[in-house]
């Protein structure tokens, strides 16, 4: 193709942490960047995240003196994502992740804190943590991005009161009227909240803390972000990538690329023909949290040159619930607190439901039939659970609105038997089903599913239930219940890559000049989901070893530890 609109050495696909992450890196080694953007928002699903990064063997880690280490962690991916993705990727992700994170604290405003006790999602499985691998960024104040913050993705469900808390605030929260400590954070969050109001700050946390810390960062360097620019076609000479065309201001644009194309954006969570095609039934593209601009467009141009998937069967999936007039409720914390259980159609228990959430969605599609769907779940819960716990975006105590119930989301009733007739259930199965549970409960032992045996079902239980955190009697009226969908944060499969982020081949030969990241590719993860950020974590660490190759550099070298200097996070000293 001639008359090319514009030459860049590398053109990066999205706006997620894995994008901003490769253009930074690309950009830091000399190389002439640019960033385009389908929406016009950037950010991407990592703005609308929880923001963790799943990094074992990380620094804060080793400044804390807990052991882990390499081989520990390959161990740990060897018991759990196993032999479904090449050994050589995970051990690219294992060498380079800690690596990754190490970089961006030294050279850009990225500040990382850790997250104690949030756990891997199998600690039992050899080589796991229970205290957790997990990081994720220190809070920043939004105001810094200047004219830039309107175009930060906002939040897919609005918080009440505009609260802002991380990681670990959240799960001490979710105890607030439980623990003095759930006491003290929601109090330290309240006076923060009404102080951010007074002074003006933007005080960011989670993904889009993340987001707003690597955006300042490419600021910096002065990169070129284009939105509402949709990728439109990936240009081919001699089976090389050398360039792109790309929508502007409505008008195709042809960018010569000299070096590499990275597709950073995102998966095909939101286009339901390909759902359809590539996943179980039933599957709906409005019951995932994802970015509304994942639409598989990456993902098609690559299949549409030659490129091998793989994966597209699965997703980040999770439990999750519609409310009325809102976005899509992803539940987390709700199932391993003391109180509340799932249900099938039948009215009988079908997993633990503390379990981590890709597990107890596979449960879901693995035992749904026609004769007893399982899709959707109904979650119970009784007026202590209601009392106590958040649910969504309800604190405790907080009154159920009223369209809640006129349009179906939240069914009440006195009783259990009435409660199943509203869900459409055998009474008496359902009220069996409890009876089981509720005995298990008062010995602290699920007989059926083993629910608060794992530290990581502990994570988000009650320490004051006894003797187990994530199980007690449902039997105070009136009785809730909510349908639980086959929800997900985005879904899993993709362009397949190399240890080197290249696009490879049906015959496993890599592409040239075409990369991938994030869930544009196949995930290091394979079908399960081995710590909490295990979607950002292999998405910055792939963006980073993809820049890395598009310069020619070897990884960086590992040294000292990095000081990662918090003192810009809101609130704390300058």
């Amino acid at each position: 193709m001639s008359n090319w609109d514009h030459t860049v050495d590398v053109l990066i696909v999205g706006t997620g942490g894995g994008a901003l992450t490769a253009a930074l890196v690309a950009r830091q080694a000399g190389l002439d960047v640019l960033l385009v953007e389908k929406t016009v928002y950037y950010g991407g699903s990592t703005a609308l995240s929880g923001g963790g990064m799943w990094i074992p063997n990380n620094f804060l880690m080793q400044r804390d003196g807990l052991d882990d280490s390499f081989e520990k962690a390959r161990t740990y991916l060897q018991h759990t994502v196993g032999d479904r993705t090449p050994q050589a990727l995970q051990d690219a992700y294992l060498k380079n992740a800690p690596e990754m994170v190490v970089y961006l604290a030294e050279n850009s405003r990225m500040r990382f804190q850790r997250s104690p006790g949030y756990a891997d999602y199998y600690p039992e499985y050899p080589g796991g943590m229970a205290e957790g691998r997990v990081l994720e960024s220190v809070p920043f104040d939004g105001s810094q991005l200047g004219n830039d913050f309107a175009q930060l993705r906002p939040m897919g469900m609005e918080i009440p009161a505009g609260l802002a808390f991380t990681i670990s605030e959240f799960n001490k929260l979710g105890m607030i009227t439980s623990t003095w400590a759930g006491k003290r954070t929601a109090f330290k969050v309240g006076v923060r909240t009404v102080f951010n109001q007074m002074t003006g700050v933007k005080y960011l946390t989670l993904g889009r803390a993340l987001i707003g810390r690597l955006r300042l960062s490419l600021k910096d360097e002065n990169v070129p972000l284009w939105l509402n620019a949709p990728l439109m076609d990936l240009v081919v000479e001699e089976g090389r990538v050398v360039g792109a065309v790309v929508a502007r201001e409505g008008k195709p644009s042809r960018i010569r690329v000299t070096k590499g194309v990275v597709l950073a954006a995102g998966g095909f969570a939101h286009n339901q023909q390909m759902r359809e095609a590539f996943q179980k039934a039933p599957v709906n593209h409005e019951w995932s949290s994802a970015s509304p601009g994942n639409t598989g467009e990456a993902i098609q141009l690559g299949m549409k040159i030659g490129a091998r998937v793989d994966l597209m069967e699965d997703a980040w999936w999770g439990p999750s619930s519609i409310p009325p007039n809102a976005p899509v409720m992803f539940h987390v914390g709700e199932r391993s607190y003391p109180g509340g259980i799932m249900v099938n159609a039948a009215g009988k228990r079908f997993t633990n439901e503390a379990a981590s959430y890709v597990d107890v969605v596979h449960a879901m599609y693995e035992k749904h039939s026609e004769e007893t769907p399982h899709i959707p779940a109904t979650f119970i819960m009784d007026q202590r659970y209601r009392s106590k716990y958040i649910f969504g975006t309800l604190f405790p105590m907080q009154g159920v609105p009223k369209v809640y119930y006129e349009s179906g989301y939240f069914k009440k009733a006195d009783t259990i038997e009435d409660l199943a007739l509203q869900c459409g259930m055998d009474p008496h199965a359902l009220a069996e089903t409890i009876s089981r549970f509720n005995r298990f409960a008062r010995n602290g032992v699920d007989e059926d599913f083993r629910r608060g045996d794992s530290a990581y079902d502990r994570y988000y239980g009650d320490p004051t239930v006894k003797p187990n955190p994530c199980l007690a009697p449902i039997e105070k009226p009136p009785f809730y219940a909510v349908q639980m969908v086959a929800g997900d944060l985005g879904t899993k499969g993709g362009l397949v890559i190399d240890e080197r982020a290249r696009v490879l081949r049906e015959d496993g030969s890599p592409i040239q000049g075409l990369y991938a990241t994030g869930n544009s590719s196949a995930s290091v993860m394979g079908n399960t989901y081995p710590g909490p950020g295990s979607t950002i974590g292999p998405s910055m660490t792939f963006g980073y070893i993809a820049a890395k190759h598009i310069a020619g550099e070897k990884a960086r070298p590992a040294g000292a530890l990095p000081s990662n200097d918090t003192r810009d996070a809101p609130g704390r000293p300058a």
